[in-house]
């Protein structure tokens, strides 16, 4: 069975053209095609839609929302394919839900590859999207240096073991909240929220060393290599993606 795809983009001439590109695969069918994020949901809520191709800015409702309402209601996945790459739209989209999110200025082989990655349930986000979002984690205001994330010594003190109310872990995250003390899972919600180790020391009333031997906890527990892939894993449940 080919895969489904519902393409939305209030541009016509992007839609069309779209269209006509991923139709060229026998092993893709575009089964609608809308200008605006409600349509899009509308029509994933009333059929079977494998991908949904998003774009962010669309009237009525954006991407991110509507990516937001795919992954709550249907089974279909949502993929962001845009111009816009922007910090603030990357990191909503993935917390969205977003299944992937590439450029539009890609080649076609390289949007197809990557619609068929979803498909296989992987996450798919392009270098530069990546990029962007390591920054985004870790060059916010007051960022410590990226050797504060190795641990001061082996051990996690038992520093203020009472947390500020405002700091609570997100208990809709798709992660294996068992895995994880509380302590490490408001490390990596604050991650996730684009804080540096300084800022959050601040927020838990904890020292900076400690923060980071935090953060070394999750990424042994995790198998994961840095704070960016700490945040895409809180966001989206996902311990892989792929960026190919």
């Amino acid at each position: 069975m080919p895969v489904r795809i519902l393409i939305a983009d209030d541009n016509s001439f992007i839609r069309e053209g779209m269209k006509i590109i991923l139709s060229s695969y026998s092993d893709f069918e575009v089964v609608a095609t809308v200008e605006n994020g409600a349509e899009a949901v509308e029509y994933c809520l009333a059929h079977e839609v494998d991908i949904a191709l998003l774009d962010i800015r669309m009237p009525v409702m954006n991407g991110v929302e509507a990516t937001r309402s795919i992954a709550e209601k249907t089974k279909t996945k949502p993929f962001i394919l845009t111009t816009f790459d922007d910090d603030e739209y990357i990191l909503d989209a993935i917390q969205a839900g977003a299944r992937g999110y590439l450029l539009k200025n890609n080649e076609p082989d390289r949007i197809r590859d990557a619609i068929r990655s979803v498909v296989a349930e992987h996450r798919v986000f392009q270098d530069v999207v990546l990029d962007k979002l390591k920054t985004t984690l870790t060059q916010s205001p007051g960022a410590a240096p990226s050797t504060a994330e190795k641990p001061a010594s082996s051990s996690i003190p038992a520093e203020e073991t009472a947390s500020p109310a405002s700091v609570k872990a997100d208990s809709d995250s798709k992660i294996d909240r068992s895995l994880f003390t509380e302590r490490e899972l408001e490390v990596m919600a604050l991650i996730a929220r684009g804080l540096s180790n300084k800022e959050i020391s601040k927020k838990l009333y904890i020292s900076e060393g400690t923060v980071a031997n935090y953060i070394t906890s999750v990424l042994n527990k995790t198998a994961l290599e840095h704070r960016t892939q700490i945040a895409i894993y809180y966001l989206t449940g996902s311990l892989r993606s792929e960026d190919e």
